[in-house]
């Protein structure tokens, strides 16, 4: 006879996929009655339940933490590219189930581990101890999963001081940009002012030459009109100005074109370092740790609640499960259990110790087909001893004869025998 038929009994599959989430044996629960059911639904819909919010809380993380940094509020951020792209979604969304399949499975685990203690409704210390562990293992995942949706709770009050902060900034670094490049600049111009001053000195020395040539062949510096010796003179003098002008554009022309494209280029830079570079500066302020210090600045006591509200979710079921009194879904698992240690040759038994801190409830467990094996192995050996005795016996008696009938083939010169 099989230790246990499955009943044909018709139960929603949302029911029996939350009484596998709360680790129950389907078979059993078919067999108990609707108090037994309810129980294990309602703890199976809680782990399921915190798989779901991890997951929200593990996709909301993954974005903030290593998705493209903008602006709080805005869509895109310096470089262009958008928060709400597809690939980048379809990953933190990859990223939060995986998450919440983590944490779902260690709950699950959490859960179906804990065992119900005495069976009352009254959790004592020995309970408690044995729970710690789980205990802390449930409020490190409640930690990790409260922050992550309090942030995106309070996402909007958030996003006001963080912005705030983005732009604080981001206008110290514009002042760094400018008070930088100010000074690189005016290099650049005192270089191009003193070339230029040089120039217009050689060009303004030939304009004088010029003019005096002018003046001297129309008359108007005092002496006669035409072309002389003093005429010549004065324009052999202009045509050293300007082969003088001519001589230094030819050695400084490249020098002052390359100092002004050099300065078009430091203005550019400037340009982009204030419109991209700093503004993506100011923008890799939007991190997880950044929130979370501004959560706890303006939202301390909401996030207090939000952990307690989470925490309770988390360490819920495993209370749940020190307080529940055994019901008849629980002796069914027992008696199923001992009836399988049974077949299976492993008997437990309890007795009483009195040692020296008062009596002591012991357990022994007897295996008992190694019992029966140390067993048969001793008989085996004993027989084994016993035949190895006769046979040594018999040997012994037969050699004896053969010594008695003829004594010298067992005796060697020097004093030795040999049998």
């Amino acid at each position: 006879m099989a230790i246990l038929e499955k009943p044909n009994s018709s139960v929603h599959p949302f029911t029996r996929f939350l009484w596998w989430c709360a680790g129950a044996d389907l078979r059993f629960l078919l067999l108990s009655p609707y108090q037994d059911r309810v129980k294990y639904a309602g703890i199976g819909g809680i782990v399921f339940s915190t798989g779901l919010l991890a997951a929200f809380a593990g996709a909301f993380a993954f974005n903030t933490a290593f998705g493209p940094k903008v602006m709080a509020g805005d869509a895109t951020n310096a470089a262009g590219h958008t928060i709400n792209s597809l690939p980048w979604t379809l990953g933190t969304m990859a990223f939060g189930i995986c998450w919440g399949l983590l944490i779902f499975n260690l709950d699950r685990f959490i859960v179906s581990s804990t065992g119900k203690g005495d069976g009352t409704d009254n959790i004592t210390w020995k309970e408690f101890g044995q729970a710690v562990p789980r205990l802390l293992i449930a409020l490190i995942l409640g930690l990790t999963i409260s922050k992550p949706l309090e942030l995106k709770i309070i996402e909007t009050e958030i996003n006001v001081e963080l912005r705030k902060k983005q732009q604080e900034k981001l206008d110290l670094f514009n002042r760094n940009t400018y008070a930088k490049f100010k000074e690189q600049i005016a290099i650049i111009d005192a270089d191009i002012k003193k070339l230029e001053g040089d120039r217009e000195k050689l060009a303004e020395e030939l304009r004088s030459a010029e003019q005096a040539v002018r003046d001297q062949m129309e008359g108007r510096s005092g002496a006669g009109a035409g072309i002389g010796p003093l005429t010549r003179k004065l324009q052999e003098v202009a045509n050293e100005k300007k082969a003088n002008l001519a001589s230094f554009d030819g050695r400084h022309a490249t020098e002052l074109a390359n100092l002004k494209a050099g300065r078009e280029k430091k203005l550019a830079e400037q340009e982009d370092e204030l419109n991209v570079k700093n503004k993506q500066s100011a923008e890799n302020l939007d991190g997880l740790l950044e929130r979370i210090s501004i959560a706890h600045d303006i939202g301390f006591w909401l996030g207090i609640a939000l952990t307690f509200i989470f925490l309770s979710i988390e360490m819920g079921p495993i209370f749940f499960k020190m307080m529940m009194n055994k019901g008849p879904y629980d002796y069914m698992v027992e008696n199923y259990n001992y009836r399988m240690y049974v077949q299976n040759g492993i008997v437990k038994e309890e007795y009483v110790f009195e040692g020296r801190d008062g009596m002591k409830l012991m357990e022994k467990v007897n295996f008992l087909e190694v019992e029966n094996d140390r067993k048969e192995k001793i008989e085996q050996l004993k027989a084994q001893e016993t035949l190895s005795k006769q046979i040594i016996g018999a040997w012994s008696g037969i050699k004896q004869k053969e010594i008695d009938a003829n004594p010298g083939n067992f005796f060697e010169e020097g004093g030795s025998t040999k049998v």
